[in-house]
């Protein structure tokens, strides 16, 4: 599948981190983004939708990103989940590839860092 046909969902509270990131992943030649302002409705829209890629932010105001990671991967044990943060220290990142994110990305990102992160997905999508 070419990074153009995915769809993705950002799951994160704050609307100018969803809105660059939408901007981004637009000029990307991605038209298919969905948006959830927390936890509980990334839930619910990645359950009717299965995403290609969600990108989710570790700190959520209802709900732990981590947790929200696991409950992810139950759904799609093959999810592609990038993790999203500001405190990006080495526990975040180990914690969040063993639960099974296959990417992460410290706030502020480059365009360049999210299309390596997609890529990156891209060729885990294919080796799964």
């Amino acid at each position: 599948m070419k990074l153009t046909d995915y769809s993705v969902l950002i799951i994160d509270d704050v609307p100018s981190v969803r809105e660059y990131l939408r901007q981004t992943l637009m000029l990307l030649g991605i038209t298919h983004v969905s948006e959830a302002s927390n936890g509980s409705l990334g839930i619910s829209s990645y359950t009717k939708q299965h995403q290609d890629v969600v990108f989710l932010d570790i700190e959520l105001p209802d709900c732990d990103g981590k947790s929200l990671l696991r409950q992810l991967k139950e759904i799609n044990p093959n999810a592609n989940v990038v993790i999203m943060t500001a405190h990006s220290t080495v526990e975040n990142v180990q914690q969040s590839i063993l639960a099974g994110a296959c990417g992460f990305i410290a706030k502020p990102f480059s365009a360049k860092k999210i299309e390596s992160v997609l890529v990156k997905c891209q060729k885990k999508s294919l080796t799964a």
